[in-house]
């Protein structure tokens, strides 16, 4: 795919095989300073700030979790996981990731809607999510479990992934990073890290509905297989323990005998131990004919 076919798109600028709109998002910002209220405090944003960034500015009467967003490098919102929903006296119940902040807006999170926006969402991206946090790297330090604790999650009120037949397999087979597909909320973080930020053009958002999933764009099945360079970053910005550094994917496993994330999961894809060559900029083997071509005068 030629990057030639998207000089007029509004995204930034990718290598040539690199599918564009596969983790851009379009600005959502104000378009000039305001000065707006939250929960009745008055607070001032600068140009290009949303609703979020006016309720992290104060202290406000409820916790307002934003799971998609990740608020540094360009990286989000995607308004995915809608757990961050406050209610504005001139637009009722909106997403604060993705909305401007406007002069003179009233923002409350303490409202009876919002509130019970969030928990729903919050409920929905839980039930999901592979809850069997003792035995997972990131367990107390997962914004997804963060977020749970201060909502007082018992028990998310439409099931939890345990009462499925079957969860993904386990991709431990990078040297590098381990990819456990069961605990992804598909925040997309790790798509716009790789895409927008590295432009390495690796990882991918695939499917659909039930079947949506983070895929390669190599079409590889497992991460050893991809054209990942290892640079950490999907790691680095994922909000769960679904990508985690290799040597820290334990690092707060609380021991249980007999009983370890793996065969909790069933089946992993394990290291080849195969010497992979270089790291090239090629992404897909089946490049159009049309790319392939060579230039002509």
């Amino acid at each position: 795919m030629s990057s030639e076919h998207h000089d007029e798109t509004d995204v930034p600028p990718l290598t040539e095989e690199i599918a564009p709109g596969t983790a851009t998002d379009p600005p959502v910002g104000s378009d000039a300073p305001a000065t707006l209220t939250v929960d009745g405090t008055e607070v001032s944003v600068d140009a290009g700030s949303t609703l979020l960034d006016a309720v992290e500015a104060v202290e406000t009467a409820d916790s307002v979790p934003a799971l998609c967003h990740y608020g540094r490098e360009g990286i989000g919102p995607r308004s995915e996981c809608r757990t961050c929903m406050v209610e504005t006296d001139d637009h009722g119940v909106v997403p604060a990731c993705s909305f401007p902040a406007a002069d003179g807006l009233a923002v409350r999170t303490d409202a009876t809607g919002a509130a019970e926006a969030r928990d729903v969402n919050l409920d929905l991206v839980l039930s999901n999510h592979n809850l069997r946090c003792t035995t997972c790297g990131k367990n107390g330090r997962c914004e997804l479990q963060d977020a749970a604790i201060e909502a007082e999650v018992e028990e998310p009120r439409y099931g939890v992934l345990d009462d499925r037949d079957e969860y993904e397999p386990l991709d431990d087979s990078s040297s590098f990073i381990q990819i456990d597909r069961n605990k992804c909320i598909l925040c997309n973080r790790c798509v716009e890290a790789c895409n927008d930020v590295q432009v390495e053009g690796v990882l991918r958002v695939e499917g659909s509905g039930g079947d949506t999933r983070i895929g390669f764009q190599s079409d590889a099945e497992t991460m050893e297989a991809s054209t990942c360079v290892s640079c950490g970053h999907c790691a680095t910005v994922c909000p769960t323990g679904s990508l985690v550094e290799k040597g820290i994917e334990d690092a707060t496993t609380i021991p249980l005998p007999g009983f370890t994330q793996k065969n909790s999961i069933g089946t992993s894809y394990e290291n080849t131990g195969e010497t992979k060559g270089p790291m090239t900029p090629k992404k897909r083997a089946d490049r159009s004919t049309d790319d392939e071509q060579p230039a002509t005068d």
